[in-house]
């Protein structure tokens, strides 16, 4: 039978590449809020902006209005015309002879003044008026006199709810015949429809239509927009800057959070597989070195050295298991405050010794009187791994210098010196690796438990080194707050 795979069924190596890229919390939300935070400033500056140019024709057509009632009615009093006629009523001349009780003269005398102040509006550019007709009885542009305006829905609307009618343009509709400016508009401009009323109040006589361009006014438009946007930028770039900061800040500690519960993961695999075979050799190594030691009693011929090796390398195995249990157990100390220079002198007298043997000089500067956050056992602990890390990497001696890099209100960093053989970069970036070691034996648990102390107690750990011109390890320690 042939076993081989077929062509068809083998999976293509670019297959491997294409792997689903890590959901990226911080670039989705740097998008996606850009996007909301944009769009509703783009909202609000687009409402604000209409809402200023809405409010800002209302104001000026209002005031318009005004203005042109009151001319009405002072004209209309000035005259003295019997019978309490209005302006609206007078102002068109095919009605004149059906007022047989009004002074034909006091009337174009009236309706003439009217139509002069009119005529003379300041920013003006075109004044219509309408008879209730649509037909155009007066207009500052004599070529409209008489035209009938139909399909007009501003002019319709103002006639049918007798209110006053407002509206704010761009552009000249060529299609509308009222709009003949002899001056055309340059940008904004605004049609105004105002209602003239009979005696009753009830009737409108009369529409006036008004085209302005109000130069003040559009420059002060100009002005509030800007200001508008201006704001909307600088708030939607401070809440984006604000928001962004805030989730940055919120994905490193996940990151660092995910890191801890990863790494917190591993050593909880790690110990329980590391129990299970340290009570599984215990009582192995225990029977090997009580044969060894009774065998070394009984028999004092040629066999006595294999005895010792068996009984010494026993020893160097159940040095190990302790060193791996204690590396990986869990650190539940609580932080409490402990005098420094005392534990690192501690620790220094308990390497007094070896290190006078190994001709390493130790050079301790005077250290501050201060307590940092730690546990007197684990600090002491860090201490002993470090010395002998150092001691170690200076076999043909050298010096150990201990020295305070940084202090402040806060942290303390402590920066200890060996001129020993050093580290390349590889090595470096393996340090605090769980079960690396550049020792001929050695565990590789030493580093890592001191990583492991540092973060625990709220502190930091560097290193830095270099072939042949030893190693610089800075640990940065929480300062006890008095």
């Amino acid at each position: 039978m042939d076993l081989a795979p077929r062509p068809d069924t083998v999976t293509p190596a670019g297959d491997a590449s294409v792997a689903r890229r890590p959901f990226d919390l911080l670039r989705w939300y740097a998008w996606v809020s850009l996007a909301i935070i944009v769009s509703v400033a783009v909202g609000l500056g687009l409402i604000s902006s209409r809402f200023i140019i809405d409010e800002s024709v209302e104001r000026d057509a209002l005031l318009t209005a005004q203005f042109i009632t009151s001319i009405a009615d002072a004209e209309v009093r000035h005259v003295s015309i019997p019978n309490v006629r209005t302006m609206g009523e007078l102002l068109d001349p095919r009605t004149d002879h059906a007022m047989s009780d009004v002074d034909p003269e006091a009337r174009r005398r009236a309706r003439g003044e009217f139509l002069d102040h009119i005529a003379h509006l300041p920013d003006m550019l075109l004044v219509n008026i309408y008879a209730p007709d649509r037909t155009v009885i007066w207009s500052s542009n004599p070529a409209l006199v008489g035209k009938l305006i139909e399909s007009d829905d501003d002019l319709d609307h103002a006639f049918e709810y007798r209110m006053q009618v407002s509206a704010s343009y761009h552009n000249v509709e060529q299609a509308r015949s009222e709009q003949k400016f002899i001056t055309p508009p340059e940008q904004l401009f605004i049609e105004n429809y105002i209602p003239l009323f009979a005696a009753d109040g009830d009737q409108v006589t009369a529409m006036v239509e008004v085209y302005k361009e109000p130069h003040d006014l559009i420059v002060r438009i100009e002005h509030g927009l800007m200001l508008i946007w201006l704001a909307v930028a600088v708030g939607a770039g401070l809440v984006y800057a604000g928001l962004y900061g805030i989730m940055r800040r919120a994905a490193r500690v996940m990151a660092v959070q995910q890191k801890h519960l990863i790494g917190n993961e591993t050593f909880v695999a790690l110990g329980e597989v590391s129990s299970a075979v340290a009570h599984s050799l215990r009582n192995p190594l225990a029977s090997i070195r009580s044969s060894a030691e009774l065998a070394q009693a009984f028999d004092e011929g040629p066999a006595q050295k294999h005895v010792n090796d068996i009984i010494s390398q026993v020893d160097r195995m159940s040095h190990w298991v302790r060193e791996l249990l204690q590396s990986l157990r869990p650190l539940n100390d609580e932080a409490v405050p402990v005098d420094l220079a005392q534990v690192l002198c501690e620790s220094l007298q308990a390497y007094a010794v070896p290190l006078r043997r190994g001709s390493v000089q130790v050079c301790l500067a005077e250290l501050p009187p201060v307590q940092v956050l730690g546990h007197p056992a684990l600090l002491g602990q860090i201490f002993n791994s470090l010395i002998a890390n150092a001691l170690e990497s200076m076999e043909q001696g050298g010096e150990l210098r201990v020295e305070v890099a940084r202090h402040d209100r806060r942290h303390l960093t402590l920066r200890l010196s060996d001129t020993g053989k050093g580290m390349n970069e590889q090595q470096q970036r393996l340090a605090f690796r769980p079960f690396y070691s550049t020792k001929q034996g050695g565990l590789g648990v030493g580093l890592m438990l001191v990583k492991r102390i540092m973060e625990r107690f709220g502190g930091s750990v560097k290193l830095s080194s270099g072939e042949g011109t030893g190693t610089r390890v800075s640990l940065s320690f929480r300062l006890a707050q008095s």
